[in-house]
Parts: structure tokens; sequence; C-alpha cells
């Protein structure tokens, strides 16, 4: 069995002062590096449909708007090795055309460089996706090369025939 499609072409992530964030078509990934032997009792975190806070030993690291909504009850975050959290939200609009541009509504953007590649990747994302269950199961684009116009999820081919 193959593995799935993010693990085999990798993350396009955004570096932050406190970690960085990367996205799929259906999550938004943030690790946050923490002072080593940090216990998970010192952990402070607030997961909401548009807000997240997060706070180690009563210091704020990351706090505000989401760049987009999220499903509340699937949000979760895990202290690593006593020194990084990671923490996964569930985006509500799980389509390719959903690429997060900044973690946060004003804040940690991803540059155009990075935001260029995240696009790029959702596309991938998505067209292995529908090759998967329709025409082509089993096609791998994992290793695919895309140009063109791939911005907002690339074309829709739904409607082709086969």
């Amino acid at each position: 069995m193959s593995a799935p499609f993010e693990e085999r072409s990798g993350v396009v992530p955004c570096g932050t002062p406190w970690g960085r964030w990367y996205q799929t078509l259906e999550e938004v990934f943030i690790e946050v590096r923490v002072p080593p032997g940090t216990r998970a009792k010192d952990v402070r975190c607030s997961l909401q449909s548009r807000h997240i806070a997060l706070s180690v030993s009563g210091q704020e690291l990351l706090q505000g708007k989401l760049f987009d909504s999220t499903v509340t009850d699937e949000g979760t975050w895990t202290l690593e090795d006593r020194k990084l959290i990671r923490i996964v939200l569930m985006k509500t609009n799980r389509d390719a055309g959903n690429c997060w541009t900044s973690l946060l509504e004003n804040e940690y953007a991803a540059d155009p460089w990075v935001q260029d590649q995240m696009q790029r990747k959702l596309t991938l994302e998505r067209f292995q996706r529908e090759a998967s269950s329709k025409t082509n199961p089993g096609f791998d684009f994992s290793g695919a090369e895309i140009s063109g116009n791939y911005s907002k999820g690339g074309p829709d081919f739904s409607s082709l025939e086969k």
C-alpha cells in the first residue's frame, strides 16, 4: 500500500518566529517550539472555529483570529519530546482553492514564493484524489510538476466525460 499523498510529496512550511505552519487540503498544521522540559500542565491551548490562543507557563506564544474557519471539535494539540507543540486544525472549506495565505488574519503570511508552492501542492493533492477515485486509480501525482493556472485549485475537470 502506498503512503498518503501528503507524506510522499512533503510539506511546504511557512516559517515563523515561534516555529512553522503548513497545510493540506483538509488540515492546517502548526508547530511551536517551546522551552525544553515543558510539561503538558504548563500549556494552555484554546482552539475555536476562527480563533486560536496558546500560552506556555503564562507566556502567550500565539493568539489571534485564524485566516479561515476550522471544525472546532476536531482541532487537537500534542506536546512532543517536551519541546514542541503540534496543533492540527481541520479546515471547514476543504477544496484546493482554499489555500490559506496566512495562519492568522493579519499575521504569519506566507511569502509569495511559499504561497505559490503551497497552492501547487494543494492542486496536486486535489488531482491525486480525483484520479484515485475516478479515471486513473493508482496514478501517482506525488512527483508531478505543474505549470500554468493552478491558482484557486487549478482547472476543473469534473465535467469531462471518459
